[in-house]
């Protein structure tokens, strides 16, 4: 009566439920744990209506992650313990597919890597680490030493521009120490091609040959100008951060002295080259010589001798964040218990631990899953995984621990099972984990959409929450 009904639908329900609390007499609060859980439950309450969106579908995770963007896109900086984004909080929910440009350098396969910053983005995924390498390999980006395929080269452009299209971040790592798409042994290889005598891969760690390869990669790529956005890749904020390595390893040497220096020297390098991004290391986070009482944490005793020593490694002059890895299927065992649940959350637990007493940064947990061909697999089990390792999450983020947050191992788009190496989770496939990850999402992007202490409630602009609120208002 008296003139039309406003219809009130799911969104609705969702963005002002959400809202009040903001604008309660309790939202001052709101940054206290128990207004922490006050959101929280909220968030849960509601979890319902934040399933895995289709393509046409309205996306809560996308509005607060857009209410959130400022009028420029903006580098990510670190400030204490925690990543900021024009002195806001950027807690990350993010993941992994690494063979972005290769995928990208041939038109047949090229809108996959569309496919998926579209996919990642409706789940409210804001980085993705990569690959900016690839070795003398098939598609090589380096074919030899400072010799590149400019057609590789111009698809890294591709997936650094399409990035920024759905507002996610890079990752770039800069080689591997493993054998896929060249890494260390290929430089190594390399150099013996050269007439260098070398007599093992590690070798790369402390050959001054070696190194200079390395460090000539590092500037051909972070100088880089982007041939679709005329963006040089040092000035560009979509790169989130530059990493030194997947997964730093010598063995050689389990004092860990080489890797160390190595370290070193590399992240003083690119700081020289690029002062103003994030550089981390790309550890998997065993602890070593340096720290005796941490040990007890590692997976395995052998753990402690491959040449990585977590706390030492990250206290390096030029490292920004810490990186730590997850996979209690292949450190502890292959078959499916709730021991790997047990060390996952005691492993994240420690590391958050030590960046926040020891380092004094944040910590990333930049490779996290479980693969589909471990025994006693299920889809249930990796739900459980998910869901520990993003809880471990928001236990420290509510507290505003050094958890900045994790990327998931491996997201796929639709197409693309025969590149699937048991870890890939395809979110059209796996319903339940598209909806858990969403949910996590909305979480994090609740903290980061607030307004800074200062200007909370005298800042001009609308709070992100007030403007897609009345955005959806005629919904």
């Amino acid at each position: 009566m008296g003139g039309p009904k406003r219809k009130m639908t799911t969104q609705n329900i969702v963005l002002v439920t959400i809202f009040m609390i903001f604008i309660s007499p309790c939202s001052s609060t709101f940054f206290d744990a128990s207004g922490f859980e006050q959101l929280e439950t909220v968030v849960e309450n509601v979890e319902d209506h934040l399933a895995y969106p289709s393509t046409n579908d309205w996306s809560p995770v996308e509005e607060l992650n857009d209410g959130m963007e400022d009028d420029a896109w903006q580098l990510v900086q670190k400030k204490g313990n925690q990543f900021v984004v024009n002195d806001q909080p950027f807690y990350v929910n993010g993941f992994n597919t690494y063979w972005l440009m290769v995928f990208s350098a041939d038109q047949s396969t090229r809108g996959k890597v569309t496919d998926l910053f579209k996919q990642a983005s409706l789940v409210g995924l804001t980085v993705c680490r990569t690959w900016a390498f690839n070795d003398g390999q098939w598609r090589a980006l380096q074919k030899s030493p400072s010799v590149y395929d400019e057609e590789v080269f111009k698809a890294l452009d591709f997936v650094i521009s399409e990035a920024r299209k759905y507002k996610i971040r890079l990752i770039l790592s800069l080689t591997n120490n493993w054998d896929a798409y060249g890494g260390k042994a290929q430089y190594v290889k390399w150099g013996k091609a050269a007439g260098l005598n070398l007599t093992s891969d590690d070798d790369f760690f402390t050959h001054p040959t070696l190194k200079s390869y390395y460090k000539a990669h590092v500037k051909t790529v972070l100088n880089r100008v982007n041939t679709l956005t005329n963006i040089t890749y040092k000035d560009d904020p979509t790169v989130f951060a530059w990493e030194l390595m997947n997964e730093p390893r010598c063995t050689s040497d389990p004092s860990g002295n080489k890797l160390q220096d190595w370290i070193q020297e590399m992240a003083v390098y690119v700081k020289s080259v690029d002062p103003k991004h994030l550089v981390e290391i790309g550890l998997e986070g065993f602890y070593g010589p340096s720290a005796p009482a941490r040990v007890q944490f590692n997976p395995n005793t052998y753990a402690q001798q491959v040449g990585t020593d977590f706390i030492r490694n990250h206290q390096a002059l030029g490292i920004d964040f810490a990186s730590v890895h997850i996979y209690a299927d292949s450190w502890i065992s292959q078959s499916i218990s709730d021991v790997h649940l047990q060390f996952t959350k005691s492993w994240m637990e420690a590391h958050i631990e030590d960046a926040e007493k020891y380092l004094g940064m944040p910590v990333m947990f930049s490779e996290f899953g479980i693969s589909s061909n471990d025994p006693g697999y299920n889809s249930s089990f990796r739900d459980t995984l998910l869901s520990t390792v993003y809880k471990t999450i928001l236990n420290s983020t509510r507290k505003g621990g050094s958890g900045g947050g994790s990327l998931l191992w491996q997201l796929f788009p639709d197409g693309t099972d025969y590149m699937d190496d048991g870890y890939a989770i395809v979110l059209s496939k796996s319903p339940s984990a598209a909806n858990i990850i969403t949910l996590h999402s909305t979480r994090l992007a609740l903290f980061n959409s607030r307004c800074s202490w200062k200007c909370r409630w005298g800042c001009k602009k609308k709070h992100p929450i007030e403007e897609f609120l009345l955005r959806y208002d005629e919904l």
